[in-house]
């Protein structure tokens, strides 16, 4: 059995998407996933599945949380070792607070298109003044936020419409704090 991370977007965020998480691990056991535990109420789940294909994993959940609960979250899987992956290619390491790193999770690779959207956010950020630094690396986009999420000028951009069209796929954000525990209860 391989350990894995499902990550739920927009659960229980500003009173929407109310998902409880006791419901949650039910709908997982269901599936016949096994050592399921959640973290925090913002739709974090972990799990070990005989199978393998993350797509077909997020599929199941989505549609299994669609058919028994009012939420309709899309979904992010990884296997551990690819959570691992993102945890050391963080490109912020020098930064003290873990809560002004955030990464944002994407179900595929962000293409040329997104990359640039991203980017061009980054420069009219800058051009605004900000302090806050992006980097695309694979399906993740790693936001460094030295001024803290609420004070972005870039998260502000990248929350744009038309950054969203251009990233072109489901995205789902976690704070750094949150990413390392993940891997540490994959761990366990």
């Amino acid at each position: 059995m391989r350990t894995h991370v499902a990550l739920l977007r927009g659960v229980n965020v500003g009173g929407h998407g109310k998902l409880a998480m006791p419901e949650l691990r039910e709908i997982a056991v269901s599936l016949g996933f096994r050592n399921v535990a959640t973290y925090i109420q913002s739709g974090n789940l972990v799990f070990a599945s005989s199978e393998t294909s993350a797509r077909r994993l997020a599929a199941r959940l989505e549609e299994a949380v669609a058919e028994r609960t009012t939420a309709s979250p899309g979904v992010v899987v990884l296997a551990r070792a690819e959570l691992a992956q993102v945890v050391a290619g963080n490109p912020y390491p020098g930064e003290a607070d873990p809560k002004h790193v955030h990464v944002t999770f994407h179900s595929e690779v962000i293409g040329p298109d997104g990359a640039a959207a991203g980017l061009a956010a980054a420069d009219r950020a800058r051009e605004l003044g900000s302090r806050d630094e992006l980097a695309v690396v694979g399906s993740c986009l790693y936001l460094h936020t030295p001024d803290g999420l609420g004070r972005s000028v870039l998260a502000a951009q990248l929350a744009r419409p038309q950054v969203g069209r251009a990233m072109g796929q489901l995205g789902t954000a976690r704070n750094w704090s949150t990413v390392l525990a993940l891997l540490a209860l994959l761990d366990e």
